[in-house]
């Protein structure tokens, strides 16, 4: 095998069945050396499962996962360098704050004053070092969150895995949250691959996500780069919205769909050829019917407005097709519904996409 660059855990061709369902299927990635990697998908993906396998607590079908370039095939879970958070915490209610996170390292046979001070390290970690004495029962949900990370923490691992750690929090504190994971990471230097479905969680936290479905990993890499160039109509649908026209290729510049010929950047396939073109919202701009400037022009009428403080979302129709149109109020004249107008975009924003 070649031996892995910079990275920590490297997955090769790992499948895994339950009974008919192919919950992973040949999945291949990398996670890089004290990198912040999302695993991002729809219940059901596969990303549970993947995470578990990396754990070892699930075995794959075929396939082989690798930690620091030493394979983990046989390996259990107490014997690999990494360490799961689940996200119902699953802390012993009877024990004190500190005794969970001892839990563990007295299983591995620490004892007396090391066992101590390595608790004492991992709750100071996650500013938990005052409430060491209290149940959980006397936590709110963030402070249960943060003795769940010390727990793990306190096995110092080379990867932390997360699945959905996030999901008990209110939206204000998931907001919190999540910079407090981002700022952990930093100060920790250790790679944490968390499992998610909220794109907004993904983006906001991860150096790198990893999307999935239907047990494969359709497109890994930065949000950005998933954003502003996805290579599937799924991996699009995953960040934000897109508008999306099923189209035929007729030069090596523009495709027919229902919109009108849309003139794009991108290499497109032969004449004739089926393809899937998008453009992001932000990216189209309105102006009076009279107006035609632009790469990409149409005529249609404003549907509907959605007001959304700093921005507006218009629903222009043409033809029986609503485009969705993101523009930041007051950069320009406002449209009500019914308003006459010309949508255009250059053809440099059109992305075309595998089916």
């Amino acid at each position: 095998m070649t031996p892995t660059v910079n990275g920590v855990i490297r997955i090769e061709g790992v499948t895994k069945r339950f009974g008919e369902v192919v919950a992973l299927d040949n999945v291949s990635c990398e996670v890089r050396e004290n990198e912040f990697l999302a695993l991002l998908g729809p219940s059901g993906c596969g990303k549970t499962t993947l995470l578990r396998a990396i754990a070892g607590l699930e075995q794959p079908d075929a396939g082989h996962i690798f930690i620091d370039n030493l394979s983990q095939d046989g390996r259990a879970p107490y014997e690999r360098p990494v360490n799961m958070m689940f996200q119902s915490y699953a802390l012993f209610p009877h024990m004190t704050v500190a005794d969970n996170v001892a839990f563990g390292l007295k299983q591995d046979g620490l004892r007396g004053d090391a066992l101590a001070e390595r608790v004492r390290e991992a709750l100071a970690r996650v500013e938990m070092e005052a409430l060491a004495a209290r149940k959980p029962q006397q936590l709110s949900g963030g402070q249960k969150q943060r003795v769940a990370l010390a727990r793990c923490l306190a096995k110092r691992p080379r990867a932390l895995l997360l699945d959905e750690p996030l999901a008990a929090l209110d939206k204000h504190l998931r907001e919190r949250t999540q910079l407090e994971l981002m700022a952990l990471r930093e100060r920790l230097g250790i790679t944490f691959i968390v499992v998610t479905h909220d794109q907004d969680e993904a983006m906001g936290m991860a150096g790198r996500v990893a999307v999935m479905d239907k047990g494969r990993i359709l497109q890994v890499g930065t949000p950005r780069e998933l954003y502003d160039r996805p290579l599937t109509r799924t991996v699009a649908g995953f960040f934000g919205h897109m508008n999306i026209w099923e189209g035929t290729v007729e030069t090596p510049d523009r495709v027919a769909c229902a919109v009108g010929a849309v003139r794009v950047a991108a290499p497109l396939p032969r004449a004739g050829a089926r393809v899937a073109v998008a453009v992001r919202p932000e990216q189209i701009a309105l102006q009076a019917v009279a107006g035609q400037s632009g790469e990409n022009h149409f005529a249609g009428t404003v549907a509907d407005v959605v007001y959304g403080g700093t921005i507006s979302t218009y629903f222009v129709l043409r033809e029986g097709q609503r485009i969705r149109v993101v523009r930041q109020n007051g950069a320009g004249p406002a449209f009500e519904r019914g308003a006459a107008v010309t949508a255009s975009w250059p053809a440099a924003a059109v992305r075309v996409l595998a089916p």
